[in-house]
């Protein structure tokens, strides 16, 4: 007689569990979709201006007043969009992602002139498979990253700042640990930003509410990725 009600509260709990299980995959997918087709939009606008393009736009684009623009545009756009989701619509919220994603192409069509196409590209498949690793690690870990998560951040904050530092007054010794200590950040932030993803997924969120976590979530993603590209390229890559 016991088993019976036993039998009825466990079922639908499981079913229940099953079903925010499916819910959380189909979330996790929508953002690396998000995030793959924002790489693959800058991959190509890169290649388009740093290969592809006459010599003289790339030197009005990087050997002129114009290359402020370049450098900083895309920060402002992030900007916009990181601290506007709330009040943004999907639609706007997307269309941002989008630009961003264009404008951080124009600005990195400058590696294809400073290094090698295959060192870039060996470089590209060395971050994928590293990100894939620490991505999965973050989805699966049972332990709590938060703690961690504040320490990197706050090594962001210290590394910005030590790169802006380097600009005005360049040193090699410096520019070797900034890379390095760049490469750890963005490889513990990978798995950070993560498990932030997935905790932030709720199964009730609406349609407009969930597009925004995943357009925000790929964003993370997307800097992790392209961050982490940029200081490994300074070790892998070969200079033209």
């Amino acid at each position: 007689m016991a088993f019976g009600p036993d039998r009825d509260v466990t079922l639908p709990a499981h079913g229940q569990v099953l079903d925010i299980d499916v819910g959380l995959r189909q979330h996790m997918l929508r953002v690396y979709n998000y995030m793959t087709a924002a790489l693959a939009l800058t991959g190509v606008v890169a290649f388009a201006v740093g290969v592809l393009a006459p010599e003289s736009l790339q030197m009005m684009l990087y050997n002129t007043s114009l290359k402020w623009v370049v450098m900083f545009s895309p920060l402002v756009v992030v900007l916009i969009l990181s601290f506007g989701i709330e009040k943004l619509s999907a639609s706007t919220a997307q269309g941002l992602f989008w630009l961003y994603s264009a404008l951080v192409g124009v600005s990195m069509g400058a590696i294809f002139i400073v290094y090698t196409g295959p060192s870039i590209a060996m470089t590209f498949f060395v971050t994928a498979a590293a990100f894939a690793s620490l991505s999965l690690y973050g989805y699966t870990t049972k332990r709590d990253l938060t703690g961690f998560g504040s320490f990197l951040l706050m090594g962001l904050v210290g590394l910005i700042l030590a790169s802006i530092v380097n600009m005005i007054w360049p040193n090699g010794i410096m520019s070797f640990v900034i890379s390095a200590v760049g490469v750890l950040l963005f490889a513990g932030l990978t798995a950070y930003d993560t498990q932030k993803i997935k905790e932030m997924y709720l199964a009730n969120d609406g349609v407009e509410i969930a597009t925004k976590k995943a357009v925000i979530g790929a964003l993370n993603l997307y800097l992790d990725f392209i961050n982490l590209f940029l200081y490994l390229l300074r070790f892998l890559g070969n200079r033209d």
